[in-house]
């Protein structure tokens, strides 16, 4: 039986080695289909799942993420799987994550100074804010696209939309983005 977030945290922070096996058993397969999502692969997928229990034991404390466990996971599995398609194809790029960075770049910039990686919590409330403010339907679209790095045909299979209207949506979210960050005052 799988116990909740706020327990599995604290677990963390008693230093209870039992926190990664409540992890695994609650979240480990969205880990998984996270991280096979940005590498392609199952073997690589279970590596960064581990990597991602790792990361996080090193992580609480500090953070103590009660209320926003998954999204913590996320984070951190998310970024475990790029640097490790990074260090996979050094010499080539990948080319969803190319496809989707290429997408974005003109919405936001990438964190590549001090000033940019500040700003990252700036631009992250401004997004959850500009998601807050679209239909459910654009918001799952988005979310699937950017966050869990779905193709247009697994997007098009679960929501029941076709790859043209998805690309549709895209392509208007990204320009209504982009006008609401600029309105905030956040500078691209």
């Amino acid at each position: 039986m799988a116990i909740d977030d706020a327990a599995i945290v604290d677990l963390y922070l008693e230093r209870d080695e039992t926190a990664i096996s409540h992890t695994a058993e609650k979240y480990g397969r969205a880990i998984r289909h996270l991280a096979h999502n940005v590498v392609g692969d199952e073997e690589t997928s279970m590596e960064c799942e581990n990597d991602t229990y790792l990361k996080t034991w090193n992580s609480i404390p500090p953070h103590e993420p009660r209320t926003y466990f998954f999204p913590f996971l996320g984070k951190i599995v998310r970024a475990v799987a790029i640097n490790r398609l990074k260090s996979n194809v050094a010499l080539k790029r990948n080319a969803v994550v190319v496809e989707l960075s290429e997408e974005l770049e003109n919405v936001v910039c990438s964190p590549d100074n001090i000033e940019n990686e500040m700003d990252g919590q700036l631009l992250s409330k401004l997004v959850s804010d500009f998601l807050r403010g679209v239909s459910p339907e654009k918001r799952q679209v988005f979310v699937r696209r950017y966050w869990h790095m779905q193709s247009l045909a697994e997007i098009s299979e679960a929501l029941g939309i076709s790859e043209g209207k998805i690309k549709s949506i895209l392509f208007r979210l990204r320009g209504s983005l982009k006008e609401y960050l600029e309105k905030e005052g956040y500078h691209i």
